[in-house]
C-alpha cells in the first residue's frame, strides 16, 4: 500500500511539472523578462530597485532582471554584448560618441516618439540625440569639482585656490607637512583626462574643443593642449599626486580611501564622490567640501565653465523582443519620482527639467549648473571611440612622463584628421 501510494505521489508531481506545476497558475512561469544593466553601486543602486519595483507592480506580468557591472568593465562588457548579438534590454552609457557608435551600427532604438522631450533638461537630452533622434534620457547629470579635507584645510590655514598658482602654493604646503596633496586613481585613464581638458578650457576657453571637434581652425595639436599636457607634468613633477597612481584602478576604491583616511587632502572627481562617501565612509562628509577647477594666469577660460556629464543615459536596444516594455522602463528609470529620489538620496543632480534637490549638499552643486555659462561633457564621452581611446592613453602618458605634451598633442591631432574629416 505504502509503494502503490508513493507511485501515485510520482506520477501527481511529474503531472504537474508537466503542466507547469501549481506555480504556473499564479503567472510567475508565464512573465515576461527585461534586463537591464546599469553600473552604479550603494544607493543609486537602490533607487534604481525601488523604480523597478514600482514598474514591476504596474506590469505584474513583467519581470525584470537587473545586473550591476563595475564601471571599470563595463564598456568592454557591453560591447562584447552588442557585437555577440545578446545585449540588455536596456543599458546604461553616458551619451555622446561612445553611445553613437552603437547607434550607427543600428542596435540602439529609437525612442524619439515614444517620450516627451519637455520632460529632461535640454543640454542632458542633447548628448543622448543624434541626427535630431533621440537614442538615450538622461536620469543623471553630473559635474566635476576638486573636493577637499575641511579639516586639513582647516590644520595648515589653507584656503580654497582660484588660481592655478595658488592651487600649487597648497600643493607645496601639504608636501612640507606629509600629506599627499591629491588623490588619483588613474589604471583606468578617465579619472586623469579631466586635468586636460580642464586645463585646456581654463587656458583657451571651451570654444578650443568644439572648434578641433568639428574641425572648424583650431586642432588638438594647439597650443593650449600643449600647455595643459606641461601643467599636468609639472604637477607631477611637484608630487601633487599620490605614489603609483597610474597603476590604481578608482573603481576598487583605494584613491577615495586615501581621502577617508587624511592621507591625501584633495581629489577631482565627479560629484558621484558624494553617493561613494555616504555608502563608504559616511562620517567623513561632515569634513568634505569642494572647490571649482582653479583659473591659469592669462587664461580666456573661467570657473563658470564646469566639466560635466550625462550618466546614466538610459537606452533600449534594437533586438529587444519586449520593445514597448523597455520603453515604459526607460520612463519609470527617469520619472519625477526617480529623478527626486536619485538627486535627495544620493546627493547627484538629475536631468529631469524642474526636479530640484533638496539635499543640502547636492543644492550647491544645483546651484553651479544654474550659474555655468558653459558645461564641457567629457572628451573620452564625446569623441569617436577610437580618437576617445587615444585621448585617455596619451593623457595617462602625459602623467607618467613617458610622452611630452607635445608628442601627445600631435599623435590626438594626427588620429582626428583620420577620424573626424
Amino acid at each position: 500500500m505504502k509503494k502503490l501510494t508513493s507511485i501515485i505521489i510520482f506520477c501527481s508531481i511529474i503531472f504537474l511539472a508537466a503542466c507547469g506545476g501549481a506555480s504556473t497558475s499564479s503567472g510567475g512561469g508565464d512573465k515576461k523578462e527585461i534586463e537591464f544593466w546599469h553600473i552604479d553601486p550603494g544607493e543609486k543602486e537602490a533607487v534604481y530597485k525601488d523604480a523597478v519595483a514600482r514598474f514591476e507592480e504596474e506590469h505584474p506580468d513583467v519581470k525584470v532582471k537587473m545586473r550591476r557591472i563595475p564601471n571599470d568593465s563595463y564598456k568592454q562588457k557591453l560591447s562584447v554584448a552588442m557585437s555577440g548579438g545578446n545585449p540588455p534590454d536596456v543599458f546604461h552609457s553616458w551619451g555622446g560618441g561612445w553611445l553613437n557608435q552603437f547607434v550607427e551600427q543600428d542596435k540602439v532604438m529609437d525612442i524619439t516618439e515614444e517620450i516627451d522631450e519637455s520632460h529632461f533638461n535640454k543640454l542632458a537630452l542633447e548628448n543622448g540625440t543624434f541626427n535630431e533622434k533621440v537614442y538615450g534620457v538622461p536620469l543623471g547629470l553630473s559635474i566635476d569639482v576638486v573636493f577637499y579635507n575641511k579639516e586639513i584645510f582647516e590644520k595648515y590655514n589653507l584656503q580654497e585656490p582660484k588660481t592655478y598658482e595658488e592651487w600649487l602654493d597648497i600643493i607645496d604646503t601639504l608636501n612640507e607637512n606629509g600629506v599627499t596633496p591629491i588623490a588619483l586613481a588613474n589604471k583606468t585613464k578617465w579619472p586623469g583626462a579631466y586635468y586636460l581638458m580642464n586645463f585646456a578650457s581654463r587656458i583657451a576657453g571651451p570654444e578650443l574643443f568644439d572648434s578641433a571637434f568639428n574641425r572648424e581652425g583650431k586642432g588638438f595639436d594647439d597650443e593650449a593642449y600643449v600647455q595643459a599636457g606641461q601643467y599636468i607634468q609639472e604637477m607631477v613633477k611637484k608630487d601633487a599626486f599620490n605614489e603609483g597612481f597610474n597603476g590604481i584602478p578608482y573603481d576598487e576604491g583605494r584613491g577615495r580611501q586615501l581621502l577617508y583616511s587624511g592621507e591625501a587632502a584633495m581629489m577631482d572627481m565627479t560629484i558621484s564622490f558624494l553617493n561613494n562617501v555616504r555608502s563608504e565612509a559616511p562620517d567623513f562628509e561632515e569634513k568634505l567640501d569642494f572647490f571649482l577647477f582653479p583659473t591659469v594666469e592669462g587664461g580666456e577660460g573661467k570657473q563658470s565653465e564646469v566639466g560635466a556629464a550625462t550618466g546614466p543615459v538610459w537606452s533600449v536596444s534594437k533586438s529587444t523582443e519586449n520593445p514597448e516594455l523597455a520603453v515604459e522602463l526607460v520612463k519609470a528609470l527617469t520619472s519625477e519620482k526617480t529623478a527626486q529620489d536619485y538627486s535627495d538620496r544620493t546627493g547627484s543632480l538629475n536631468g529631469i527639467k524642474g526636479v530640484e534637490p533638496s539635499d543640502e549638499f547636492t543644492k550647491r552643486f544645483y546651484e553651479i549648473t544654474q550659474n555655468a555659462t558653459h558645461m564641457q561633457m567629457p572628451y573620452d564621452q564625446t569623441l569617436p571611440p577610437e580618437l576617445a581611446e587615444l585621448h585617455k592613453d596619451t593623457t595617462q602618458a602625459i602623467f607618467s612622463l613617458e610622452m611630452t605634451p607635445e608628442e601627445a598633442a600631435e599623435k590626438m591631432e594626427q588620429k582626428a584628421e583620420e577620424t573626424l574629416e
